[in-house]
């Protein structure tokens, strides 16, 4: 039995990764914990900005956030009916991250599913504010499925690395059951900002990627572009990928493909779902 949790504030944006979500694990025995967090506002010191007692939480904000659960739950019994699922709810109050973590301790939650909702402006991020912390700081696989994003198939999944740093095992069985579950294929991609040749360290873990995925259909791509994000987005888009996976261990690498200065409008991710990998 898989369990996966999903984050929800009871949006479009949110449904759709709950759809996608179910969707994409239809063959497979899953706990859905769909879960509401009421989370606590922050002033501009970081600190939390308004105390409520534990009864009043209970009487009106989680009693809220309950009967809002329960029209949800009534919408997903709408859907098909999927005996393989089970779905379980509950509202919380907290700092969402911290209540994340606790979430995937407790419920030894496998992957959290949350939907992005892209922005423009000056103070925009390309994948949201809170998608954004909970992959850089809740230690669980995460998906992210974009507002736009519909389940069909998942044909083929791109898998963005700079091959300076090797994976666990761990990391790259994630990748497998993903790559066998759907019966995809498997794109490494390596982008270099000169074109210049891979080091000797670079070489020796591109072959072990390919030797590890060699049982499946894994093919090596170089792109050279000077921005990563701009060249990952064109190398999708050019191969048609319906997934991209990448690993948290590389922060950096995947921060850069991730986040984009807030100066700039959003326009990447605007359709594929990516899949980041916590060791």
């Amino acid at each position: 039995m898989k369990h996966i949790l999903i984050p929800t504030d009871f949006s479009d944006n949110a449904w759709n990764a709950l759809v996608y979500g179910i969707s994409f694990f239809k063959k497979t025995h899953c706990t859905f914990h769909i879960v509401h967090i009421n989370a606590i506002n922050t002033n501009s010191s970081g600190e939390a900005a308004m105390y409520v007692s534990p009864d009043l939480l209970e009487k009106t904000i989680l009693a809220e956030s309950r009967e809002k659960l329960k029209v949800l739950i009534k919408k997903v019994e709408k859907l098909p009916l999927n005996t393989k699922h089970y779905f379980k709810t509950q509202a919380i109050y907290g700092f969402l991250t911290d209540q994340l973590k606790d979430q995937v301790k407790e419920k030894n939650i496998e992957l959290i599913i949350m939907g992005t909702k892209g922005s423009s402006g000056l103070k925009a991020v390309s994948i949201g504010s809170n998608t954004g912390n909970v992959i850089t700081k809740v230690p669980c696989t995460i998906m992210a499925v974009p507002e736009s994003a519909t389940y069909e198939s998942v044909k083929e999944i791109g898998f963005p690395s700079d091959l300076n740093l090797a994976y666990e095992i761990k990391v790259l069985d994630t990748i497998k059951d993903i790559i066998l579950l759907k019966n995809s294929a498997l794109r490494l991609l390596y982008i270099s900002s000169k074109g210049e040749e891979l080091n000797t360290n670079q070489i020796k873990i591109k072959n072990l990627l390919l030797d590890y995925f060699k049982e499946t259909e894994c093919t090596f791509h170089e792109v050279t572009g000077k921005k990563i994000d701009e060249s990952v987005q064109c190398f999708t888009e050019s191969r048609n990928l319906d997934m991209l996976i990448m690993v948290a261990k590389n922060l950096n690498f995947l921060e850069s493909i991730l986040f984009r200065p807030t100066v700039e409008r959003i326009s990447y991710h605007t359709k594929v779902p990516f899949l980041v990998i916590h060791e």
